[in-house]
Order: structure tokens, then C-alpha cells, then sequence
């Protein structure tokens, strides 16, 4: 069965009222997801609810790829494109993906460099069940580098690290999509938004290989505290600015 007009035409009317700035977009791409009118009725009200569209419809299309989605799993920002961009540009051997949540990060690099040895690791086991739906052939656990076999030390040539690195008391302030739909734990960087940053940073150097990369996002607000934990860590760092996708990463490198 197929979706009819008048059930399409219902479906952006109820998308518009519920403030979806893109109805027509968003009620296409529902009803492709869709098998019939009843069907997409469902998938509307759950949009009209708050709950993100990637969400809904099971997958996002991101950095070239489309990657799969559960229910809760933090859904990948066009921003993050930067990182995408800036680890495959590296050449990467060995990628560690921290903080993996779907594993689009990760499996956009291979996308681009398909000889990337790759590994995911995050804290959320939905979104490490996630990231083996997607294909990530080396998932792990855990908190951080907790589940992260020892056999990496000295060997990633590229780390993601895209950690949560919103500070708490801004939470409340987040689109409703995000604050009530994705995993607190996948957005809150504790009181300045670095928390897991300078954790993250603080192990680094035994994981990363000689001339290896960090690339975390962060916000303007954080780029001087952000590295000044670098320096703490022994690593070089550098933030850069795509204003096209209003993206700010640290690239930081093992010397």
C-alpha cells in the first residue's frame, strides 16, 4: 500500500501546527518512510510530539552516508561534518571513535578512506547496539577508554572524541527535540561544558600514535580553556572555525 495526497496534505497541516518550520520537507521524507496512510499518521504524531525525525523515521543522512537510529540515540549534527572532514584529510590508519553514539562519525571517515582500521566505544549500550546495527566493526562498552583494548596504546592516528560538551545549566535550553529525546549523558560536559573533554584529554597521549590527532567539538566560549587542557596534556592544539557549517573543532596533535 501507498500513501494517498489527502493523507500527505493532513500530515504537513498537523506538522505546521505543531511548529515544524519544515513541513513539507519533514511530511515528505515521513511519508517515504511510510507503507500507508494509518502508518504515516503515526509517524506524524510522533513528530508532532517533539521527538526528532531521524528518530522517527529509524536513520539519518549525514556526512554522505545514512546510518541507522534507536529510539533515544543522540542523532549526528551537519556540524559535525567538520570532524569528518578534518580526520579523513589525516590519513588515518587506526580511528578510534569515542563517544560513538550511531557510529556516523566513524563510518563517514571510512566512507572516505576505506582502508580505516575503526573502532567505537561509548558509555550507552543502546548506542553501542546502534553502532553494530551500522556495521562498526569494533564496538565497545564502557566508560571512555575503560572498554578500549590495550592492544591501541601508542596506535590511533585519530581520535574522535565529539564528548558532550554542553554545560549543565544551559541543558534547560536545549530544543526540546535534544533535551527530551536524546541521553542526558550524551549532552551534559558538567559545569563548563568540559568535563569529559579534560578526561578525555587526560589519557590521550598514551592512546594516540606518534603525529596522532585529537579532534573534539567545542564552543567559542571554550576554545582557551580547551587548550590549556591540552597543554596540561603535553599536546599541541589548535582550534578551527567553518563558519559555513558553524562548526568549531580542537585539533590537537601528539608531539
Amino acid at each position: 500500500m501507498t500513501t494517498s495526497e489527502n493523507a500527505l496534505a493532513t500530515a504537513i497541516v498537523r506538522l505546521r501546527a505543531a511548529g515544524c518550520v519544515f513541513a513539507e520537507e519533514e511530511a515528505a521524507v515521513l511519508r517515504d518512510a511510510a507503507t500507508n496512510d494509518a502508518t504515516l499518521g503515526e509517524l506524524v504524531d510522533r513528530r508532532a510530539r517533539g521527538e526528532p525525525l531521524e528518530q522517527v523515521v529509524g536513520h539519518a543522512d549525514f556526512a554522505g552516508i545514512r546510518v541507522r537510529l534507536r529510539p533515544g540515540v543522540f542523532v549526528p549534527r551537519v556540524r559535525s561534518r567538520l570532524l569528518v572532514e578534518l580526520a579523513a584529510a589525516h590519513h588515518p590508519g587506526v580511528l578510534l571513535d569515542l563517544c560513538c553514539g550511531s557510529g556516523a562519525l566513524g563510518l563517514a571517515v571510512r566512507h572516505r578512506r576505506p582502508d580505516v582500521e575503526l573502532h567505537a566505544a561509548d558509555l550507552d549500550p543502546t548506542a553501542t547496539a546502534c553502532a553494530r546495527d551500522n556495521g562498526v566493526p569494533r564496538v565497545y562498552q564502557g566508560d571512555l577508554f575503560a572498554p578500549v583494548p590495550l592492544a591501541l596504546h601508542d596506535r590511533v592516528d585519530v581520535l574522535l572524541a565529539n564528548v558532550p560538551y554542553v554545560a549543565t545549566a544551559h541543558l534547560p535550553f536545549l530544543p526540546s527535540e535534544a533535551r527530551d529525546h536524546e541521553p542526558r549523558t550524551a549532552l551534559d560536559g558538567g559545569r563548563d561544558g568540559l568535563d569529559i573533554f579534560r578526561r578525555v584529554v587526560g589519557s590521550a597521549p598514551v592512546w594516540l600514535a606518534e603525529g596522532g590527532i585529537l579532534l573534539s567539538e567545542v564552543t567559542e566560549a571554550q576554545e582557551w580553556p580547551a587548550i590549556e587542557a591540552l597543554r596540561k596534556s603535553g599536546l599541541d592544539g589548535e582550534v578551527i572555525w567553518d563558519e559555513d557549517l558553524d562548526a568549531r573543532v580542537i585539533r590537537a596533535r601528539k608531539v
